[in-house]
């Protein structure tokens, strides 16, 4: 797999556990830890769990506003360089040699020193990710999900399991364009200015509020998850361009992926894409802006034209080169975190969704892989056996 931000952390079967993960139980240590985890967190210790793109950026980013990462991983060995430096040097939009307190592998002792949680993993590793830090959450931590794709706070908490109280769980999208070097620093090539924010439903939403402004002043509160995650211009954009390019991709001709993918004749395929999202959420009593608004309130551009114009005018998206394999998470996560979920929330609420549906077919026949009872399904969510209005009620609490 070629996740981008992947560190090895593949799902584990049930019940699996390892040596570096303890097993999810009841055990004396973890009743005792749980009990008194976070009596005195240090003041501006975050945790990160993931090392790629998006996990350095975000520590270098909270580094220079005067946070203290501590980075964990689930492989010591893809990080044996960052631990020993114990800083990440960045270029780009962040520049500077920025220090983290430690990368490590044990998640316990870095949770008892650290209230605040991102996960910048990607989102198929959240449901492993939420059973190995489940013994060591209290209701006293935060967990922010960096990005959390379509309603990825939601699969994140059932992974928790059933517990009298959870932490805080709230989800954003990734803020940041990026890559790791060949020297293993940070290239920030740009940063989102403006992006939504959610928890599971609304009352929790709103308790989050003051978590994620200080942080992130400038991102607002989403009207429900389901906003949230239409509200996502990677999902939006990186299955359908990969599959109209699919031979270009294999051939890893390096187009420019935004600039080039599409001309104006193909352009009736994202506006038939962004019609099925502007469906999707009417049916959830909700709304989502212009894709090329969302552009713009991203990174700026220019709006005056069309989509197309807007694609071609987002600074750094001149530095976009297309991946070389379709097996990449612009389809492998896009498809299975974002449009499976819309695909079946679609379905209990009868809309229509036909280039959806294209798109989750195309790509599972090119990749050999069922996205629609692998992804993120409404299993996942816990939202199967509810009904349309059931779903609208539990998300609006």
């Amino acid at each position: 797999m070629s996740h981008s931000d992947s560190f090895n952390f593949a799902p584990l079967a049930e019940g699996h556990t390892s040596a570096l993960w303890p097993a999810v139980g009841t055990s004396t240590f973890n009743q005792s830890f749980a009990a008194s985890a976070l009596v005195a967190p240090a003041a501006g210790h975050i945790a990160i769990v993931g090392a790629g793109n998006a996990a350095r950026s975000l520590a270098c980013f909270l580094s220079k506003q005067g946070f203290s990462p501590h980075i964990l991983v689930r492989s010591a060995e893809k990080v044996k360089n960052l631990a020993q430096r114990k800083s990440i040097a960045c270029v780009g939009k962040v520049e500077g040699d920025f220090s983290i307190v430690e990368a490590t592998i044990d998640p316990g002792p870095m949770l008892a020193k650290c209230a605040t949680v991102f996960v910048a993993t990607t989102t198929d590793a959240y449901t492993d990710v939420a059973r190995r830090l489940a013994p060591y959450l209290t209701e006293h931590h935060e967990v922010i999900l960096f990005s959390g794709k379509f309603a990825g706070v939601v699969e994140f908490k059932n992974a928790l399991g059933a517990r009298a109280n959870y932490p805080t769980i709230v989800e954003t999208d990734s803020l940041f364009a990026s890559r790791i070097q060949e020297d293993e620093s940070v290239w920030i090539r740009g940063i989102k200015k403006w992006t939504l924010y959610t928890s599971w439903n609304k009352s929790q939403t709103k308790r989050s509020s003051s978590i994620m402004r200080r942080f992130f002043p400038g991102i607002d509160e989403a009207e429900n998850v389901v906003q949230r995650g239409l509200t996502d211009f990677g999902a939006f954009a990186h299955p359908s361009t990969m599959i109209a390019n699919m031979t270009n991709v294999d051939r890893n001709t390096g187009f420019l992926f935004y600039y080039e993918g599409f001309t104006p004749n193909t352009l009736i395929l994202l506006e038939q894409l962004e019609e099925e999202f502007r469906s999707i959420a009417r049916a959830y009593e909700t709304s989502i802006i212009p894709m090329k608004e969302l552009l713009n309130r991203y990174y700026g551009c220019d709006t005056s034209g069309d989509l197309l114009q807007a694609m071609r005018t987002v600074p750094n998206y001149s530095f976009s080169k297309a991946p070389g394999t379709l097996q990449h998470r612009f389809i492998e996560e896009d498809v299975a975190s974002s449009l499976v979920p819309m695909q079946q929330l679609a379905v209990k609420a009868k809309v229509r969704i036909p280039l959806i549906d294209s798109i989750v077919s195309i790509s599972s026949v090119l990749l050999q892989r069922d996205f629609a009872s692998n992804g993120r399904t409404l299993g996942k969510l816990g939202w199967a056996d509810m009904s349309h209005a059931e779903i609208l009620r539990a998300i609006y609490e």
